[in-house]
């Protein structure tokens, strides 16, 4: 404790009970509440009845507040005390730690569970990256999502220095020479798992819009540059943009065409002398958009769809598109009028864009599922939570079979979603890039359109359990009204549903051995 605290018994608390003498005891701390009273939220009158003032309020607190607000300065400030013989047994996360309620975390990183695809060393690496995440990145993914303004460059700097702008690209030569989390592990050792547990670590703040403004445009934009880039343009921006001092974003989707990329209408012309392109036309739903240096854009072309890294420069004009979560994201408009590109720019083959693009959304889905799977879990937590400790008709919520049987059907796609994840991420561990667009784009699809219209399932039924709290911005079910209202992002971004669903089952047809008969 900062001060030394004062020891009381309850007896000498159960004095103080009165309007202009009033204490309260929260998991054996006492507060004094006596000038508090008249500024709570609820109103004075809330710790008026006899069961609260100067008693045990533990559980009353709990029903209607998170524990985070315990540990806010101005809360603080009102303990005066402990009660004597009693120690407090709730606490905030320890950063690094894992939880300990049931199916918070996947079962083969879980204490007393095993595992054919982790090891000590991705453990090990698990335990590095949630310390990050709850020591650096969640105040600032708290406090952005909130303003709406980009991730801060102190803390993309920092992601920079411990490798993880550079591991959200996946295992490669990209990694070489680099400190990975101080040391943790060795370049050489990170592999698809140990980018799933990133992947999903990233996401815990469930600060949907921070997390997709924290880089994700590289994640999805670089990769076509790692690939098919000429080797002087790859190293130069590759090193920009993984050392954070510059950010990419992938310009794929149009007012005109989104999934459907064969409709794209900007185009790329050559000058007489082919030595550029000119590019017209318009990009929509950008991902870090409004402040990227580098946009990956898909072109149309004489000899097809052909893919250009542009860099920010006059005729190129971003602006920012308001979607229901925040602005965090850097969402943007791009226009892109006669602006000149040198054509070492191209990325692949002229004409060959098409393979550029379907090859890299396996990637950008498959990152999504990672990110996806991780949030249904987070929910199922929040759940599992609220129903041990919030009570009604007197007894706790979990009482209610109605209940039990939600949290059934959520934890059973969370876990389901994850197994099926681990098992694809096997895949990708043992095929290169080439096998993984051959063999992985039906998979991935599917993959992605259970894991969406599940998610939304868990949203839904998240909502039911935590009622009105389920719907305020606010308060105990914050997790769960962010979730809900943003939970219809990844059904949508990296290929809606429904195209995706037949892109898989399209995938299956084209494999069918033709002696295949009943």
């Amino acid at each position: 404790m900062s001060k030394e605290m004062k020891v009381f018994t309850r007896e000498e608390v159960a004095k103080h009970n009165k309007e202009d003498d009033l204490w309260i005891i929260v998991d054996a701390k006492v507060y004094d509440v006596t000038k508090f009273k008249g500024l709570h939220p609820g109103g004075a009158s809330v710790f008026l009845p006899e069961d609260i003032a100067g008693q045990d309020a533990t559980e009353a607190f709990y029903g209607l507040h998170r524990h985070e607000v315990l540990l806010k300065p101005q809360y603080q400030r009102l303990q005066i005390g402990v009660i004597q013989g009693e120690k407090s047994v709730i606490h905030g996360g320890i950063p690094g730690e894992l939880s300990k309620v049931p199916y918070a975390e996947p079962l083969g990183l879980t204490e007393g569970y095993h595992s054919p695809y982790y090891t000590e060393s991705h453990r090990r690496f698990q335990r590095a990256a949630r310390k990050f995440v709850d020591e650096i990145l969640t105040p600032d993914a708290l406090a952005r999502e909130e303003d709406g303004k980009r991730p801060s460059l102190s803390v993309i700097e920092k992601m920079a220095e411990t490798g993880i702008l550079a591991m959200t690209m996946g295992p490669g030569k990209h990694l070489k020479g680099r400190t990975l989390f101080g040391g943790v592990i060795k370049p050489e050792e990170f592999d698809r798992f140990h980018e799933l547990i990133l992947a999903q670590e990233l996401c815990r703040p469930n600060c949907r819009g921070y997390r997709d403004g924290q880089n994700s445009g590289a994640t999805i934009g670089l990769p076509p540059i790692i690939h098919f880039g000429r080797p002087e343009l790859r190293d130069r921006v590759v090193e920009e943009v993984l050392s954070g001092k510059k950010f990419l974003s992938l310009a794929i989707s149009e007012a005109f065409a989104g999934s459907d990329v064969a409709g794209l209408r900007t185009t790329a012309t050559k000058t007489p002398d082919g030595k550029y392109w000119i590019i017209n036309g318009t990009k929509k739903w950008i991902t870090n958009g409004t402040f990227s240096d580098y946009f990956t854009v898909g072109c149309k072309t004489d000899k097809g769809l052909t893919v250009i890294l542009v860099e920010r420069q006059d005729g190129v004009e971003t602006k920012s598109i308001k979607t229901s979560y925040s602005t965090a994201a850097g969402t943007a408009y791009i226009t892109f009028e006669n602006v000149k590109v040198p054509v070492e720019n191209t990325l692949g083959p002229e004409g060959g864009g098409v393979f550029v693009i379907l090859s890299n959304f396996n990637h950008e889905r498959w990152a999504m599922c990672c990110g996806g799977a991780r949030n249904m879990r987070f929910i199922v937590e929040e759940c599992l939570k609220w129903v041990n400790q919030r009570k009604a008709f007197g007894k706790p919520l979990h009482a209610q079979a109605v209940i039990r049987a939600k949290l059934a059907d959520m934890i059973a796609k969370t876990e389901a979603a994850q197994h099926w994840l681990e098992n694809i991420t096997y895949q990708m561990q043992h095929m290169d890039y080439k096998q993984q667009a051959q063999l992985l784009a039906g998979p991935i699809a599917l993959l992605k359109m259970y894991i969406t219209r599940s998610a939304q399932d868990v949203a839904r039924d998240a909502v039911q359990i935590f009622g009105g709290r389920g719907i305020t911005k606010t308060g105990m079910g914050k997790h769960i009204e962010h979730y809900h209202r943003t939970v219809p992002f990844d059904a949508i971004l990296g290929g809606a549903e429904d195209v995706l669903g037949d892109l898989g089952v399209r995938q299956a047809i084209k494999a069918m051995p033709k002696n295949a008969k009943l």
